[in-house]
């Protein structure tokens, strides 16, 4: 009884989330024809009113009369009334799409059933059955296998080109994010790769974090949002390859192949068919669903920004522990073709280190990385920000500045002159350096690098120089400044 009732629930649940979504297309659909209705009004209005404001005019030439107080008042209406139209805020026809976009039944189905059912159904078999620890392995092994999958496989590999790999890799990689269940290669990519091209923009960002919380975490993919259309002229690097053509157009057969007949298949082999598809399949589906949407929700809304803060991406050590690395957001967003997220040593990013242990066995290739110099020049800009915004905050309360607020002021400033200076030996060395390797034959180069090598060297000390010489002027105001 308990197990029919368990799994009778998320029927329910699927009826009622779907006739929700039905009121409430409704109810925007209502709301749209509104609003239009509203808006040809007014357009009928406004050339309604050009009339009397013609007549006023031509009366105004005329000779002073009775009328005249009939005219003033005339004029004095229409340009009240142009002045309401002019305030009134126009209608934005693509905002408008995204009010009336339609349910995109087969992904709403799915983020909406799965969770529910693993809610009733993970706690009800764990209370009733005995879990072996095979099982439980399975499912650790799942969880790290389709995590990885996504960090690894889809983002770094495929999306940004970070680093080649060896088909025995990529293909392991595939069929871990098929697992993943979220969509084929086609469609993540080309939508993670919008979502670099337009971060925050309301109308072309995928899942733009300026959309609020829901939207960016699930909301985006439970519509057919305008944002979401995508039709894979950003990947054309992809649509060639023969393996992800396939997986594309058999994405469906891929997904219940993986997911019941591959889990299955290993419960049957541990001798616990039903508890691997719980926990290895449904529970770990859930999971792995929500904590890679935390990348697009939460790391773009707590954390630090030490590289950039021209988007809203954050750097969150604590979301990194779970999305195998990619919780170090601020950085990807600044540097995406790098393959590491967690660029600093101590920095928790095991994807960064599977592609980095692959390549000591040949598996992976042509790792890209950003040279520590750029690394260091875009922190230590960061922190001029920071000390300018410290100076402006003080400047703007009208009151006596503090004497430790004028030694930092002069210190940032002296310190910016400086850096500037450095920014600019470091321009010239880089147009030096292409000179010199284009006047050079080939089996020479190697020997301008090694000139050259030691001039960066030098630049690269004196930026971080800049940066310890800004974390003591912080200090010297009481703030602990972040420079790395």
């Amino acid at each position: 009884m308990i197990a029919k009732t368990a799994m009778g629930l998320p029927l329910k649940g699927l009826r009622l989330a779907i006739k929700s979504s039905d009121i409430l297309i409704q109810t925007a659909g209502t709301q749209a024809l509104r609003l239009k209705t509203w808006y040809e009004e007014g357009k009928a209005n406004e050339a309604a009113s050009e009339q009397p404001t013609a007549t006023s005019n031509v009366n105004e030439l005329s000779p002073a009369n009775d009328d005249t107080s009939i005219n003033t008042k005339t004029s004095a209406s229409t340009s009240d009334n142009n002045k309401t139209l002019s305030t009134e805020k126009p209608i934005d026809i693509r905002e408008l799409e995204f009010k009336k976009a339609p349910i995109n039944w087969i992904p709403a189905t799915i983020l909406i059933t799965t969770p529910i059912a693993a809610a009733v159904i993970t706690p009800w078999y764990l209370f009733t059955h005995q879990v072996s620890a095979p099982v439980w392995g399975v499912f650790g092994a799942f969880m790290v296998w389709t995590g990885i999958s996504i960090t690894a496989g889809y983002h770094r590999l495929l999306a940004h080109r970070a680093y080649k790999a060896h088909p025995i890799v990529k293909n392991f990689l595939l069929l871990g994010s098929t697992l993943a269940v979220q969509g084929s290669a086609f469609d993540w990519v080309s939508g993670h790769r919008s979502h670099h091209r337009h971060v925050d923009d309301r109308m072309d960002d995928p899942y733009s974090a300026k959309r609020g919380f829901f939207f960016s975490h699930i909301g985006w993919m439970l519509k057919n949002y305008p944002s979401g259309k995508f039709d894979y002229k950003n990947i054309p690097d992809l649509t060639k390859d023969r393996t992800l053509q396939i997986q594309h157009k058999y994405y469906g057969l891929w997904v219940l192949a993986a997911n019941v007949g591959l889990v299955a298949a290993i419960g049957w082999l541990i001798g616990d068919v039903w508890g691997t598809l719980v926990l290895a399949g449904l529970l770990r589906l859930v999971l792995t669903h929500h904590f890679t949407f935390f990348i697009n929700s939460l790391c773009h809304m707590f954390g630090s920004r030490p590289y950039t803060d021209t988007n809203t991406a954050r750097d969150n050590f604590f979301l990194a522990l779970f999305t195998w690395g990619e919780g170090y957001h601020n950085y990807h967003h600044f540097f995406q073709y790098d393959y590491r997220n967690g660029v600093k040593w101590w920095q928790y990013d095991p994807t960064k280190w599977l592609i980095a242990g692959l390549s000591k066995v040949g598996l992976t290739t042509e790792l890209r990385t950003i040279d520590d110099t750029t690394i260091k020049h875009a922190e230590v800009q960061m922190q001029f920000k920071k000390a300018q915004q410290q100076i402006d905050t003080v400047n703007a309360g009208g009151l006596d500045i503090p004497h430790a607020m004028k030694t930092f002021q002069d210190r940032i400033k002296f310190e910016f002159e400086a850096f500037t200076q450095t920014v600019e030996e470091w321009q010239a060395l880089k147009a030096k350096a292409i000179e010199m390797k284009k006047t050079e034959f080939a089996d020479r180069l190697h020997e301008v690098d090694d000139k050259l090598k030691h001039e960066y060297a030098n630049i690269e000390q004196k930026i971080h120089e800049h940066n310890d010489n800004l974390k003591v002027a912080f200090r010297s105001i009481g703030h602990n400044s972040k420079a790395a």
